[in-house]
């Protein structure tokens, strides 16, 4: 025991641990609502005691069982529901035993994350559902930032939500991970959203921290179980991805947390180890049955990394891999990279048309990254009117305060 507990342990605590905590209080209890209650319960149980009691040799377990007998504690007390009441009692009685047993192997929770998002990418839910509940229930993600991703307003993504959760219910989905005959049909929705749980790690939505290393590691671990589970080339391809993007962590802001560009990047602070199994990995997936759009973005990725300079990077290459990949995922986001890819290949006046038509389409609109890349444009060509316009509707686009910082700089840098 550790007496020396203070309020920033737990909050560090809560901030690596609260989602996998959630994980298995949802399979134990079996409903969502009362699963986020008890994780709330748990921890404020935690902020009174462990100050006293010190930190429990296995903080995660303690608070798994504090909030399962916290729910128990609860249902026990709604007399308006005495039938469910002492049916789901009778349950846990039953089944005492084996939560002990699973309390004192809670090596086996580590899948718990993965039975989760299945459930929550179950094909009952419309898409949309599926990538909202799991932003929140797998990253937790607040309404408004969601909404902000889904470009819509907070109260449509709440209703979207509650919606999936009583759909769950209603429906007696399965808190499991499903037969191997089922996974085919339902891998490129899990895929999807490890990929958006490891982009919110790499580059936080809004708030003044750019990077969140946990859900980073939360999405790099998801990806091997889904690789144990399911040797597909596309999970290859995800999980290369990933390891890849996660090397340049290091790299990727200085000291005051401010935003360091690829081209700008101290590559020795780059994982010559995640590299590597990255490189291995999207060899791999690139020699499977099936080609996808995480593989060809891990393959771009991996050009990167094994350029020794922003200099010597194969942009021809790159810009062939987008040709390839606009083919499997013909998004605007997309061509915007290719855009980008092209202005390195064959100089700003070639792009400068590519981006203006990506700005005219209207489909990015509220997206700061398109102002950004235009800005860039413009300031290589010597437009510093119409640059400093665009850094200017870059930095209204964006919350994210490290990218805020590094917009302004770029601003005044015109000056």
């Amino acid at each position: 025991m550790n007496s020396k507990v203070t309020a920033e342990t737990i909050s560090a605590l809560y901030q690596q641990e609260s989602r996998r905590v959630l994980a298995t209080l949802i399979r134990l209890l079996g409903d969502f609502e009362l699963a986020e209650e008890a994780l709330q319960e748990a921890f404020a149980s935690a902020l009174q005691q462990w100050p006293v009691d010190g930190l429990p040799e296995q903080p995660r377990a303690w608070l798994v069982s504090t909030g399962r007998f916290k729910a128990i504690d609860k249902i026990r007390q709604q007399q308006t529901q005495r039938k469910y009441q002492q049916q789901w009692l009778f349950e846990q009685d039953e089944d005492s035993e084996a939560f002990q047993a699973d309390e004192a192997n809670h090596q086996n929770w580590q899948d718990d994350e993965l039975r989760l998002i299945f459930t929550c990418c179950h094909p009952a839910l419309s898409t949309e559902a599926q990538i909202a509940l799991t932003l929140r229930e797998i990253c937790g993600l607040t309404t408004e930032q969601i909404a902000k991703a889904f470009l819509t307003n907070p109260v449509t993504i709440a209703q979207r939500i509650v919606r999936a959760k009583n759909k769950i219910r209603d429906a007696a989905i399965p808190y499991e991970i499903p037969v191997p005959e089922q996974l085919p049909e339902r891998l490129d929705a899990v895929l999807k959203v490890i990929y958006l749980l490891f982009n919110e790690g790499y580059s936080q939505s809004s708030g003044d921290q750019l990077l969140c290393a946990e859900l980073c590691a939360q999405a790099i671990r998801l990806g091997y179980l889904l690789l144990e589970l399911q040797t597909d080339s596309e999970t290859m391809g995800l999980l290369a991805l990933l390891l890849l993007q996660e090397s340049r962590r290091h790299a990727r802001i200085n000291q005051q947390g401010d935003l360091i560009l690829l081209a700008d990047q101290d590559r020795s602070l780059w994982d010559p180890t995640l590299i590597q199994q990255g490189v291995q990995l999207v060899e791999r997936s690139l020699t499977g049955r099936r080609i996808g759009p995480y593989g060809l973005q891990a393959a771009i990725a991996a050009l990167h990394a094994e350029s020794p300079t922003a200099a010597s990077t194969d942009w021809p290459q790159i810009v062939a891999l987008y040709d390839v990949l606009y083919r499997f995922e013909a998004s605007p986001v997309v061509l915007l990279n290719r855009a980008v890819a092209i202005s390195m290949a064959q100089g700003p006046a070639v792009a400068l048309p590519l981006l203006l038509a990506l700005e005219q389409s209207g489909e990015l609109s509220q997206y700061h990254l398109l102002d950004a890349a235009l800005a860039d444009i413009h300031h290589k060509l010597g437009l510093t009117q119409q640059a400093r316009f665009y850094y200017q509707q870059a930095l209204s686009k964006t919350s994210q305060q490290a990218e805020q910082r590094f917009l302004q700089k770029r601003l005044e840098n015109l000056c």
